[in-house]
């Protein structure tokens, strides 16, 4: 029996049986809109595979989550804002907040979910815009 052909509590289980699978098993390479030449930064780089981890991990979490559907679109956006290449950091955070309090008491997540704080908190040391620049 495979992966996809298991049920946990009515959710499919595994990542080939997980909604948006396709989006989180996308390969880092994938086309951002940038020119072929431009160089990533590599906390962007980062955040995608900590954002892409986490995808994965609570789409293989059999619990029936409250707020699962909270986490999943704000994991969305996140990779969005990563492969976008110029994430904003009041986002960052905000996103950040809102995956926790929907996924914060799920000790299965905690080493993905502390990952991924920890990258969004290495963009916080970018100096921020002075007004009229």
């Amino acid at each position: 029996m495979g992966l996809s052909n298991q049920m946990v509590r009515g959710r499919p289980t595994g990542t080939a049986a997980a909604e948006g699978a396709v989006a989180v098993e996308q390969r880092q390479t994938a086309d951002t809109g940038r020119d072929p030449g431009t160089e990533v930064d590599p906390r962007v780089m980062e955040l995608c595979a900590a954002v892409s981890r986490l995808r994965r991990e609570l789409a293989s979490h059999p619990a029936d989550l409250p707020d699962r559907g909270v986490a999943e679109d704000e994991l969305a956006a996140l990779d969005a804002m990563a492969r976008s290449g110029a994430p904003e950091v009041p986002r960052l955070r905000r996103s950040l907040l809102l995956v926790t309090g929907a996924l914060g008491s799920v000790s299965a997540l905690a080493p993905a979910l502390s990952d991924m704080r920890r990258v969004i908190d290495s963009f916080s040391e970018l100096p921020c815009p002075r007004p009229g620049d």
